[in-house]
């Protein structure tokens, strides 16, 4: 459990943070006007500037409600959470949901109940990625919500609607925040630089470093100030008063994937996957592919969407496409990574620049439609099973024609119901392989027809 008192924090409710502490705990807003990149939440009389600025009337009310804060990492869910304590000087607690339990939750929902009978003092309740919760979890926090025992500032990067219960969510004010631009990011840098809460002005940031950092931080305020902090540490260990490029590179490689398998980025990069291949292109495809390795996601998983999106969408354009695709889902689930990323990759630019058609898919749709509309019929005397005992009394199989006795081995006759007869499904496209069965069809719905 990662429990934060007041014991460890200021006179004004807020967190005691240290000369040691990280640059980016250091560098955390201390009021809503350093505050970056949620413009829409701070407008004068939202909701967020109310919790964290309340007038003298909402003071006196019972306190503010419970917040959720849904929004990519690095965007100030904390901070807003540390604001809304010390607007007030309430009491802060911290939990982590990674390793908090029910017993924790309890725990400290009792000692608020305890605090705010005897002394009158209020509680924050602070619980960092609320998705991580169970059911059971989240539902241990009901009372103490409906009661208003504590005021709840929940985060979560993962949408609420699929983390987070629906009683906890319907008695919570949802507030999004948005993804940081690269002048949010370059403003945090700056100010770190020339803040005393930084590096006071000790240290500047070489522009090719700068932009190096940013683009790996990737809108990730807490990410930049990582990066950075480590290249001053690499700066400073080579007595170097400029940050250059190549202590950012010392100190960081690489920028983290950010990607939850859990959540709903997985469900964002698998319908940019998918959409790309379908899309042609290839390059984003193979983009959105590397971002799923490098995660770790199944390759399995990988393997089935290929599939699916052959079948759906490169259809019978070019037929060989799914069968690469079957052949990657079995080669990937024999030969396991790191090689099967050679094989996913050859999948996806087999279907990436394959001629498309949905033909096969969108015609299927249409037959189940009409049989669940109840568009059926009976099947045509002549095509019904002749072989048993009886049947041709009933007529089955008189008139039926033999398909190998005709010329091209197409016989004129009707194979769907009445109902149904004339009825076009499949309306292949002029693209790839289907440019040669458009042609065929034409000839054989004529033959079939008798014309």
């Amino acid at each position: 459990m990662d429990l934060f008192e007041a014991a460890g924090a200021d006179e004004a409710g807020g967190p005691a943070v240290g000369a040691t502490a990280p640059l980016a705990v250091r560098m955390r807003p201390a009021s809503l006007a350093e505050v970056l990149g949620q413009e829409h939440l701070l407008e004068t009389g939202s909701p967020l500037r109310r919790l964290v600025e309340p007038t003298e009337h909402e003071r006196r009310r019972a306190g503010p409600s419970s917040v959720i804060l849904w929004g990519p990492p690095g965007t100030g869910k904390t901070t807003l959470a540390y604001l809304v304590a010390h607007a007030s000087g309430r009491r802060f607690v911290e939990l982590s949901a990674v390793t908090a339990g029910v017993k924790d939750v309890r725990a400290v929902v009792e000692e608020a109940r305890r605090r705010l009978v005897t002394s009158g003092a209020e509680t924050v309740l602070f619980i960092d990625e609320v998705h991580r919760f169970s059911k059971t979890q989240q539902d241990a926090l009901l009372p103490s919500v409906e009661n208003r025992w504590v005021t709840l500032v929940a985060a979560t990067t993962e949408n609420p609607s699929f983390s987070v219960v629906s009683p906890l969510l319907s008695r919570s004010l949802l507030l999004t925040l948005r993804p940081l631009e690269e002048r949010h990011v370059r403003a945090l840098v700056h100010r770190a630089l020339t803040d005393e809460r930084g590096f006071g002005g000790s240290l500047t940031l070489a522009g090719d470093a700068e932009d190096h950092l940013v683009r790996l931080a990737g809108a990730d305020a807490r990410k930049a100030l990582t990066i950075l902090e480590a290249a001053a540490g690499a700066a400073e260990s080579a007595d170097e008063p400029e940050i250059t490029l190549e202590a950012v590179e010392r100190a960081i490689d690489v920028a983290a994937v950010r990607y939850d398998r859990a959540g709903d980025q997985h469900y964002d990069v698998t319908s940019a996957f998918i959409k790309s291949m379908r899309g042609s292109d290839v390059d984003a495809a193979l983009h959105y592919l590397a971002r799923m390795v490098v995660a770790g996601e199944d390759p399995r998983f990988i393997a089935r969407r290929i599939v699916i999106a052959a079948a759906e969408d490169v259809g019978m354009a070019d037929p060989s496409a799914l069968q690469t695709a079957v052949a990657a889902a079995q080669a990937v689930a024999l030969i396991g990574m790191p090689e099967a990323r050679i094989i996913l990759a050859e999948a996806v630019v087999h279907v990436a620049t394959a001629p498309k058609s949905n033909a096969a898919y969108t015609a299927i749709d249409a037959a189940i439609a009409d049989v669940k509309a109840g568009k059926a019929g009976p099947v045509p005397a002549h095509l019904r099973d002749a072989h048993y005992a009886g049947a041709k009394q009933h007529g089955h199989g008189q008139g039926y024609r033999y398909a190998h006795d005709y010329p091209h081995g197409i016989a004129a006759q009707q194979y769907a119901p009445d109902e149904l007869a004339g009825t076009t499904y499949y309306r292949p496209t002029g693209y790839g392989h289907e440019r040669d069965i458009t042609a065929r069809l034409a000839r054989i719905r004529q033959i079939l027809a008798g014309r």
